[in-house]
């Protein structure tokens, strides 16, 4: 059996760039037990601050689990099984929005992508309030990941 290429270590440019194509991946919490909780997430990527943001609601397992131990990983897919990115540091949740236009409010609909922007955004503001949605903010002190270099 012939050995295969060795998966390569990606640059933190090639991690960063990974992160702000793709849109979903998986937030890795801990639970008390110390084990890991995992959930697909819609995600935004912020490269010059380091920071994925994540909207959910006040009531999540997930936010419980961060107000308890804020140690969290992002596992992001590359272009093949052999490709990903990992973000870990520490996240923090936001209080939920409770005004319709509020700071928290205002920063989920600054993670909306700009062509998918609600036409309402008053409505759509105030059904975030009605969902009591908050942010996560992961803020990113290591990244790794590799990708797997195949021809043919």
């Amino acid at each position: 059996m012939t050995q295969g290429p060795a998966p390569r270590p990606l640059s933190d440019e090639a991690l960063s760039e990974l992160l702000s194509k793709q849109q979903f991946g998986t937030l890795a919490t801990v639970k008390r037990s110390g084990h890991p909780h995992l959930t697909t997430m819609l995600y935004s990527w912020d490269p010059e601050t380091r920071t994925a943001r994540f909207s959910t609601t006040a009531d999540r397992i997930k936010v419980k689990h961060l107000r308890n131990n804020p140690r969290t990983a992002l596992h992001v897919q590359g272009g093949d099984v052999w490709s990903f990115a990992v973000a870990e540091g520490e996240a923090e949740a936001t209080a939920p929005t409770t005004v319709a236009g509020d700071e928290v409010g205002r920063e989920l609909l600054g993670m909306i992508p700009a062509g998918a922007k609600p036409e309402d955004e008053t409505a759509w503001l105030e059904q975030q309030v009605a969902e009591r949605r908050l942010v996560i903010r992961l803020k990113v002190d290591r990244l790794y990941g590799t990708a797997l270099d195949i021809n043919g």
